[in-house]
């Protein structure tokens, strides 16, 4: 009898747990794993901080990531950060390499070939979508694939300008167009958005200008073509109800509120409860994943509000001296710690039901 008790109450509190789990609305690294072996498409993401060569490049500011720059950025300290973040991305596909990867902070298709030919993703058999910004600091916006898996149709990088300060320079906004296995068309936009550099407010009018971008282009996919299956993804700078992404880019914080074609912020649980980035003692979520509604209310390709995850893999976190769990970096400041990023990658996962022909035209946002 004491034993059918313990049982009884074990199942219970595993009840108990599970439901808390979806009641967050996203999962973590043991969850992450355990449903990718019901997914049939995930799509992660991933800021992978300063992944840069080791030339210095007189027309960027890239010289302290240089053997005799500042962070004394060797190759064996690049080989071991890049390796890392390869392993990373593996691991998060689980049974089989993720179908895309959309990656921002990288300097150029160098570093990229690098985890496509030399590192333990050289058998995964992505391609490289990649175009140099004007960032500054040379870093740009891109994209891992499987053609295998995503039948690429067209990519294109829009140019960000701010018409109160052209001279100023960002990073582009990747948009591609693709299809999925089971010939539905998937529109995909990754992005990294300026920095909270100055002061959150006094930035924020330049990460309110590329919202009105892709809000700009999504209106157009709504209004060209039926329903159609929208991402947006990538570092935002901006927690979920921030201006840019909450009024402008006008995506809704809870998808029971959504209607025709609006947008829904899958990563708005996730506040409050743990994050994708941890500055001055405190996780902040940073990255997302955006999705058009017809994602949730779809049935041939669909998507769920719990279908999203933060990868904290152990081996991304490492302990400060406040004993908190935070994230495992390469360089904090000038000091070298050996990590990978100062963000934690996230995952989406596509679910496949009835297979339809879908609308496969060339056309381009405009």
């Amino acid at each position: 009898m004491k034993i059918v008790r313990f049982i009884l109450g074990l199942s219970l509190m595993l009840c108990a747990f599970m439901l808390n789990a979806q009641d967050e609305g996203f999962q973590r690294f043991n969850d992450a794993i355990k449903s990718r072996g019901n997914s049939d498409f995930r799509i992660g993401f991933y800021n992978v901080e300063n992944l840069f060569d080791l030339v210095d490049d007189s027309l960027t500011r890239d010289e302290a990531f240089t053997p005799e720059g500042e962070n004394r950025y060797t190759f064996s300290r690049y080989k071991k950060k890049s390796v890392g973040l390869a392993r990373t991305i593996l691991a998060m596909g689980v049974w089989e390499p993720m179908e895309i990867v959309g990656l921002c902070e990288v300097e150029n298709k160098w570093v990229l070939e690098g985890f496509t030919k030399h590192s333990p993703l050289r058998n995964a058999g992505y391609e490289i979508i990649h175009e140099d910004s004007p960032d500054r600091r040379g870093i740009d916006v891109a994209c891992l694939y499987r053609p295998d898996k995503f039948n690429l149709i067209l990519y294109k990088y829009y140019r960000v300008v701010f018409p109160h300060d052209p001279e100023r320079k960002t990073r582009d906004i990747l948009y591609m167009k693709g299809i999925l296995p089971n010939a539905d068309t998937l529109h995909l936009f990754i992005n990294h958005f300026p920095s909270r550099w100055g002061g959150q407010f006094a930035s924020e009018p330049g990460r309110a200008h590329v919202a009105g971008m892709i809000r700009q282009k999504v209106d157009s996919l709504n209004e060209r073509y039926n329903n159609p299956l929208i991402v947006v993804t990538g570092d935002f700078n901006d927690e979920p109800d921030d201006i840019s992404l909450k009024d402008v880019l006008d995506a809704k914080l809870n998808p029971d509120e959504a209607r025709a074609n609006d947008l829904v912020n899958l990563m708005a649980p996730v506040k409050y409860k743990f994050g994708t980035h941890f500055f001055a003692g405190e996780w902040g979520v940073l990255d997302h994943f955006i999705v058009s509604n017809q994602l949730l209310k779809g049935s041939s390709t669909y998507t769920r509000p719990n279908s999203v995850g933060i990868f904290d893999a152990p081996w991304l976190l490492t302990k400060n001296a406040a004993g908190q769990d935070v994230i495992f970096r390469t360089y904090q400041g000038p000091a070298y710690k050996g990590g990978y990023s100062d963000h934690l990658p996230i995952f989406l996962d596509l679910y496949f039901n009835r297979p339809e022909q879908s609308d496969s035209s060339w056309d381009e946002t405009q």
